[in-house]
């Protein structure tokens, strides 16, 4: 097994990536470096879970402690939650973290990152009407987030992945 610094190591890599200027763009100065500061010290093992409660329980916390660590200006919700799906999304497919802090049982419940690609998909494989309007990650409330996040289970159900993986189909194809 690695050592705890070198473990350390690959979490504030991973909060490094996931908290980049892409994904925080235009949500004010001061983002990056909490993001980044809260995600590489997150103890991930509390994401290990198999009951869907506890998971949503434990990700709704640390949504609000993440967002309460961004500087005033910056504050909100979704881009809080946005941050936090991506770091725990990389989380999972870095093996040293996944199997440190058995990400691999909690696959099933990590949500997709929500921003106006996923959601712009989403709403194209949903139909008109299905989904709300998206009016940006800023303004994602915890009510919308779920509505979105409940179609991409379902969806994602369809293609036999879990929806946390949608984001990576759509990135990594958007040239396509």
């Amino acid at each position: 097994m690695p050592s705890v610094p070198f473990i350390d190591a690959v979490q504030a890599r991973a909060a490094r990536i996931a908290c980049g200027a892409s994904a925080t763009r235009g949500q004010g100065a001061g983002v990056v470096a909490a993001g980044r500061q809260f995600l590489a010290k997150l103890p991930l093992s509390q994401f290990s879970v198999s009951r869907p409660s506890l998971f949503k329980q434990r990700i709704d916390r640390a949504t609000e402690q993440l967002c309460a660590s961004f500087p005033p200006t910056g504050r909100s919700w979704g881009l809080a939650r946005k941050v936090l799906n991506i770091f725990l999304r990389d989380a999972l497919y870095t093996t040293y973290l996944a199997e440190k802090f058995h990400l691999k049982d909690a696959e099933v419940h990590l949500e997709v990152p929500l921003d106006s690609i996923t959601a712009g998909h989403l709403c194209q494989k949903a139909g008109p009407g299905v989904l709300p309007r998206w009016l940006g990650v800023r303004h994602l409330t915890p009510e919308a987030s779920a509505i979105y996040q409940a179609y991409a289970s379902e969806f994602a159900s369809s293609q036999h992945i879990a929806r946390a993986h949608l984001d990576t189909y759509w990135w990594g194809h958007r040239d396509e």
